[in-house]
C-alpha cells in the first residue's frame, strides 16, 4: 500500500471543501501535489493553464461564477510573481481565492535560487491569511484555516508548503478523516440584517422622495424581485453598475442600463434629476456620474460595513444581506408610486434605446463593433454565461447586449486588468460545461493570453456535453487597445500585427469564422453558435468609432462644492429645472 503523505492530505481537503478543480502552472516544487491530484481521478481534477497568470484568473473566474472558492497552485519565485494579476482582481472583487505555493530550497543552492520572500510578496493581495507549513501535522488544519480565511473574508489567501514536506509521510491524522467543516464554501457565515431603528429611518427617506432612482450592484444578485419590487412602490427607475448588469431583467422600461463612462445617457439622466438615492450592493466607482452633492438624500446597503459611504455621502446606512435587507423594507415602504417620474424615467431610456440602435447601425470601415454586439443580443442563448475583457470590448458590452434574465457575466471590473475574459470562459465551461459560455475579447487581450489559453480549450472540450465555447474577438488591427482615445497621438493607432484569430482557432481543431461585412454580422453568429465544437468568431471592426461616454448630468457644475446654502442653491436651481414634477407626485 502506498504511503499516505502531505500531498494526499490536500487532495482530501480540497475534496472536503468541495472544489471541484484547482488551477496551475505545474512545477517541480509543486509537484507532489500535482500528481496526487492527477492520482484523484478528477476529483479534484487538476487544470493546467498555459501561463501561471491565467491559472489565478481562472481561479478567480470560478469563485465569480460559482460562489465557491478558487485554487490555483505555483511554485516560489517567478512563477508565485505571476499569480499576483489574478489575487488582486480577487481582492478587489472580494472573490475568496486560496493560493497554494510550493517552495523548494533543497538544492544546493539553498534558499538563494529563484529567492523571493513569499511572506512579503503576498503580504498585501492576501493581507488576510499567508502561512508557512512547518511540520505535517499542520497542514490539515492550516488548510482549513485558509478556506475559512478566505470564505469569512470574501478574500485571497495563500498557503506556502514545503516540496520536502509534501512527499513526508504524515501521522495519524484521523479526526480529519471525515471530512466535516465548521464553514461552507462560498456562502454567508451569519445572517447580517440591519437595525429596526435603521430600517425604519430608511423607509421613511424613500417613502418621501419623489423622483427617486436605485443604483444596482453585485451584491444584488440574489435580489431582483425584490428591487423590482420597491421600484414599482416607489415609482423609481433603476441604474446598474457594470457590475451589476447581470442582475435584472434589462427589457424592464424603467431599467436605464449601465452607470458610468461605459453606460448609458438614460442612466447619466436619472441620477441628474433624482432627489431620493439608493444604492444596493455596489461599490460602483464612477462617482463623477452619481447625483451633485446635496441634490438627493440616500439610503445604502451592502453586506460590509467597510464600503457604506466609500463612493458617496449616505445618510442612513444599512448593513446587511440585499434580499433581507430589502425585504424588511418592503414591510415599511409606503405605496407611492410617481406616476409623473416613472413616465419621465421611462421616456429617457426610450430615447437611449433609439439612440443606441441608431449608433450600431452607423457606416464603418468595414465593420462597426457596435452592429457586432447588437447582432449578438438578437441571439444571446437563453443560459450560459459571458466572460468580458477590458478594453473598448467593455462599451459596446455595456450598451448594447441585453442578456436573457438568468445568464451570469462576469468581468474584470474592478482591477481593470487585460486579458481575463478567456481564463474566466474556460472556468465558467468547466464549471458547467453543458452550459454555453460567450467570450468577449479586444484583439490587445487576445494577443497578451488568449492565443495560448485556446490551447486549453482544445486541449478540454472533447468532453463537453455542450461544446459552445464561443470567442468574439474584435479585430481591430489595431494594439493601442484605445480606438480614438483622448490619451494617444493619432499615428499610434498604427502599430498593428493582423494575426488570424479564426485561423488559429481552425489550426487547433476548433472553429472559426472570420467577418468583415455588415451584412454577413448574423450568419457569422449564427455560425458560430450552431458549430459542433468551440469557435473564434473574428470580426473585423474599425478602431475609429468613438466610445462616445455619456455626460454627466450637470457637467458644467461638477467643479462646484455644493454643501449648505450652495447645496440648496444647486438642488433648488438645477433640479427645479431639470424635471417638471406633477401636483399628484407631491401627495
Amino acid at each position: 500500500m502506498a504511503e499516505h503523505t502531505v500531498a494526499d492530505v490536500v487532495v482530501e481537503r480540497l475534496r472536503a471543501w468541495r472544489v471541484p478543480r484547482a488551477f496551475g502552472y505545474p512545477g517541480e516544487a509543486v509537484a507532489p501535489v500535482v500528481r496526487a491530484l492527477d492520482d484523484a481521478g478528477g476529483d479534484p481534477e487538476f487544470v493546467p493553464a498555459r501561463h501561471e497568470e491565467t491559472a489565478s484568473f481562472m481561479a478567480t473566474g470560478h469563485a465569480k461564477f460559482t460562489g465557491g472558492i478558487g485554487v490555483c497552485l505555483a511554485t516560489q519565485g517567478p512563477t508565485a510573481v505571476q499569480l499576483l494579476n489574478g489575487l488582486y482582481d480577487a481582492k478587489l472583487a472580494s472573490k475568496p481565492v486560496v493560493a497554494i505555493i510550493g517552495e523548494d530550497v533543497s538544492g544546493p543552492l539553498g534558499g538563494a535560487h529563484q529567492e523571493i520572500g513569499l511572506s512579503r510578496l503576498f503580504a498585501d493581495v492576501c493581507n488576510q491569511f499567508v502561512r508557512y507549513v512547518g511540520t505535517p501535522a499542520q497542514v490539515p488544519s492550516l488548510l482549513d484555516e485558509a478556506f475559512r480565511t478566505a470564505a469569512a473574508t470574501r478574500s485571497p489567501v495563500c498557503v506556502v508548503l514545503p516540496r520536502h514536506l509534501q512527499e513526508s509521510a504524515v501521522p495519524d491524522l484521523q479526526p480529519y478523516a471525515t471530512g466535516l467543516l465548521t464553514a461552507t464554501p462560498g456562502e454567508p457565515l451569519a445572517r447580517v440584517l440591519p437595525h429596526d431603528a435603521d430600517l425604519d429611518a430608511a423607509a421613511h427617506l424613500l417613502g418621501n422622495g419623489q423622483r427617486t432612482a436605485i443604483l444596482v450592484g453585485q451584491g444584488a444578485r440574489n435580489a431582483a424581485p425584490e428591487v423590482v419590487a420597491l421600484a414599482d412602490r416607489l415609482g423609481a427607475g433603476v441604474a446598474v453598475s457594470l457590475l451589476g448588469k447581470p442582475v435584472l431583467d434589462e427589457r424592464l422600461p424603467f431599467h436605464t442600463g449601465v452607470l458610468g463612462e461605459v453606460g448609458t445617457s438614460a442612466a447619466a439622466e436619472l441620477m441628474g434629476g433624482c432627489d431620493t438615492l439608493l444604492l444596493v450592493g455596489t461599490n460602483d466607482p464612477w462617482t463623477d456620474y452619481y447625483p451633485l452633492p446635496g441634490q438627493v438624500r440616500t439610503v445604502q446597503i451592502d453586506i460590509d460595513g467597510r464600503r457604506v459611504g466609500s463612493r458617496y455621502p449616505v445618510d442612513v446606512p444599512l448593513v446587511g444581506d440585499a434580499a433581507e435587507t430589502l425585504r424588511a423594507l418592503l414591510t415599511r415602504v409606503p405605496d407611492r408610486p410617481r406616476p409623473s417620474w416613472r413616465a419621465t424615467v421611462e421616456g429617457s431610456v426610450d430615447r437611449w434605446r433609439g439612440e443606441a440602435a441608431g449608433r450600431a447601425d452607423l457606416p464603418a470601415e468595414p465593420l462597426n463593433p457596435q452592429l457586432v454586439l447588437q447582432e449578438l443580443s438578437a441571439r444571446m442563448p437563453r443560459s450560459g454565461a459571458v466572460a468580458v475583457d477590458v478594453g473598448a470590448v467593455l462599451y459596446w458590452y455595456a450598451r448594447h447586449l441585453r442578456l436573457p434574465v438568468g445568464v451570469n457575466a462576469q468581468l474584470c471590473g474592478t482591477l481593470g486588468s487585460l486579458g481575463c475574459a478567456l481564463p474566466y470562459a474556460v472556468a465558467a465551461k468547466l464549471a458547467a460545461p453543458d452550459q454555453p459560455v460567450v467570450a468577449l475579447v479586444g484583439d490587445g487581450a487576445m494577443q497578451l493570453n488568449g492565443l495560448a489559453e485556446l490551447i486549453t480549450v482544445a486541449q478540454h472540450w472533447h468532453r463537453w456535453p455542450d461544446p459552445r465555447l464561443v470567442v468574439l474577438v474584435l479585430n481591430t488591427r489595431d494594439n493601442s487597445g484605445a480606438g480614438r482615445s483622448r490619451h494617444l497621438p493619432a499615428d499610434a493607432t498604427r502599430r498593428h500585427v493582423d494575426v488570424p484569430y479564426a485561423g488559429w482557432a481552425r489550426l487547433l481543431g476548433m472553429h472559426g469564422v472570420r467577418v468583415d461585412r455588415p451584412d454577413l454580422v448574423g450568419a457569422a453568429w449564427d455560425e458560430a453558435l450552431a458549430a459542433d465544437r468551440p469557435c473564434v468568431l473574428e470580426a473585423v471592426v474599425d478602431p475609429a468609432v468613438d466610445l462616445a461616454p455619456p455626460q454627466p448630468a450637470f457637467v458644467d457644475l461638477r467643479g462646484i462644492v455644493a454643501d449648505g446654502d450652495a447645496a440648496r442653491m444647486v438642488r433648488d436651481r438645477v433640479l427645479g429645472t431639470q424635471v417638471a414634477v406633477e401636483a399628484d407626485d407631491l401627495v
